[in-house]
């Protein structure tokens, strides 16, 4: 008699055939998988693995891949198990020079690569300990490896407008030497580099108390009196994790003299910068790596030369602060007409520097700010009849006088300054011109550059706190967050479309992509010594792809995060 199956067979039945389904549907897409899995390999240019005799396989080493006819750099990290791999579409067919960047290695001997098209080349890269990690230290490293107070430290980070701390630490000059060669350092111009110095027309203001203490403390750490340095020479860990998913790449300027400071991209993808060390208006193309320059008339012809602050207007054209030069300039990127105009000859001296032009909201009253950070006072200038009009100084809580090194106006083209020398942000009414003061959180925190969002908030540096904050306008509240990376000392910040702050610095060759809501930070690193001032963020793709200039290197960088 044929058995008649139950309820509970039948049931059972189902799940053996279901679960038959799943395994089969699993089977199929493991194959699938391991398709995909072998698939990116033919879409690579090139890969390979690093390794060492100590470490073995190494994650977190830079690895970057330049071609002998070209002006354009990749580079890629590698993640947990040694391998790097560069995209196809990143590296065209030709001989590439391999380098690499991990602190207390290096590669036993040039290494070369040739792509070839539709295929995948393999370099495996075996490294060995560095003859001397004292030549691959970075100026944070070298901060926090010297002894001594973070007041002694810190008389040391103006020398890192010019060159590096490594210029420094390995000089050989005594206390007395040194008081003689410090005042000639400090005459050289905010925007000179051993390449391109340049000197300032006013003598400077050099505290004597000043200039012997960080004359001895220079002389106490650097190799005037040994050989070798008498303390630990401390590093910062490459990279791991998250901070190994990106794509680095940078673009060389044709002289070596160009000092890419502030950088903007337009709607077409070109980038744009302001030379500080020359007067002129540069322009990068990403896709060919090809640069074009439209030089500026100068103002004053035995000033020292190079643009700051540049900044597009709601005009359509771009402003540029022209510094020792004494004035602003508006540039227009269609015609490539420029005019100028110099601050007022009763307010113009030798020392007058203008470092910033803000018209981002001129279209409110056609009025255009800029500041002088010698007088610390606001200018104010009509576009249609060129008057100025003179503001401040501003003064702070303790009756000091403000300075005013950055410069954001609002919705309603009320300006805002950072007290770069102290630890404030200054407010002028648009309307009435009265002046105002608001203290952030830290003490001394040197607020030095930043942006103001769409909702009328100010997202600001803190250099001297190694923090980020903001400042809500509307409600003069102030949030701040920590860098993590010690002597960080982040120089500006750019606010994403997702709510995370990006920001970069002239210490440590790295780009930090902060998470306010969360507090969490990842630490991208740069490829070789890096000197970013003005840093900004595209959001017009998936992706948020951050852009910066070395203003040491002259190089335009461009870092692109991957999932």
């Amino acid at each position: 008699m044929e058995k008649v199956a139950s309820k509970g067979d039948s049931m059972r039945i189902k799940r053996a055939l279901i679960a038959l389904t799943i395994g089969l549907v699993f089977a199929l897409g493991g194959l699938a998988t391991n398709a995909l899995r072998a698939q990116p390999v033919a879409t690579l240019a090139l890969t390979g693995k690093v390794t060492s005799a100590t470490d073995g396989a190494m994650e977190g080493v830079l690895v970057s891949a330049k071609r002998a006819d070209s002006t354009i750099t990749v580079t890629v990290v590698t993640d947990a198990q040694g391998r790097y791999g560069f995209p196809a579409a990143r590296l065209e067919p030709g001989d590439y020079a391999l380098k690499i960047r991990a602190i207390g290695y290096e590669l036993p001997a040039p290494v070369t690569a040739t792509v070839v098209a539709q295929q995948t080349a393999t370099a495996d890269l075996t490294l060995q300990a560095g003859a001397d990690v004292a030549q691959q230290m970075n100026s944070a490293e070298w901060l926090m490896s010297m002894p001594g107070t973070d007041k002694q430290k810190n008389g040391l980070i103006e020398c890192l407008g010019c060159h590096t701390l490594q210029r420094v630490m390995m000089s050989h000059y005594t206390a007395d030497q040194l008081l003689a060669k410090l005042p000639q350092m400090f005459a050289y111009a905010n925007m000179s580099t051993p390449l391109h110095p340049q000197h300032r027309l006013g003598p400077p203001h050099i505290n004597p108390d000043e200039l012997h203490a960080l004359a001895t403390f220079l002389a106490g750490v650097n190799l005037s009196t040994t050989s070798r340095w008498r303390y630990p020479l401390k590093t910062l860990p490459r990279p791991t994790g998250a901070a190994t998913h990106v794509i680095i790449t940078e673009y060389d300027l044709p002289r070596v003299t160009i000092e890419p400071h502030d950088v903007y991209r337009d709607a077409k993808g070109m980038i744009w910068f302001s030379d500080f060390g020359e007067s002129l208006v540069g322009q990068l193309d990403p896709s060919t790596g090809k640069e074009r320059e439209f030089p500026l008339p100068l103002l004053k012809g035995r000033a020292p030369t190079g643009e700051l602050g540049f900044q597009a207007g709601s005009d359509g054209a771009y402003w540029l602060a022209m510094m020792y030069q004494g004035g602003i300039a508006r540039f227009d990127p269609v015609t490539h007409a420029v005019k100028e105009w110099p601050v007022p000859p009763e307010w113009n001296s030798d020392a007058t520097q203008e470092t910033m032009v803000e018209p981002v909201h001129m279209n409110v009253d056609g009025k255009v700010w800029m500041n002088d950070v010698d007088l610390r006072v606001i200018y104010r200038m009509d576009a249609a009849t060129g008057k100025f009009e003179k503001f401040g100084p501003l003064m702070d809580a303790h009756g000091a006088s403000m300075g005013n090194y950055s410069i954001f106006s609002d919705t309603n083209n009320n300006l805002y300054t950072l007290d770069f020398g102290g630890g404030a942000i200054g407010r002028i009414d648009a309307k009435t011109g009265a002046l105002g003061d608001f203290e952030t959180p830290t003490v001394y925190s040197r607020p030095r550059r930043g942006m103001m969002d769409d909702h009328d908030n100010i997202w600001f540096a803190e250099y001297a706190a190694n923090k980020v904050g903001k400042f809500d306008t509307k409600t003069d509240r102030f949030d701040e967050w920590p860098v993590k990376v010690p002597w960080f000392e982040p120089y500006d910040v750019a606010l994403d479309k997702h709510g995370e702050l990006w920001t970069s610095s002239m210490f440590a060759d790295r780009v930090v992509r902060l998470n306010p809501k969360t507090g969490s930070e990842i630490d991208y690193l740069l490829p070789r010594d890096t000197n970013v001032r003005n840093v900004i963020v595209d959001n017009s793709g998936p992706t948020v792809t951050f852009w910066a200039g070395n203003n040491h290197d002259a190089s335009i960088i461009k870092l692109e995060p991957l999932p």
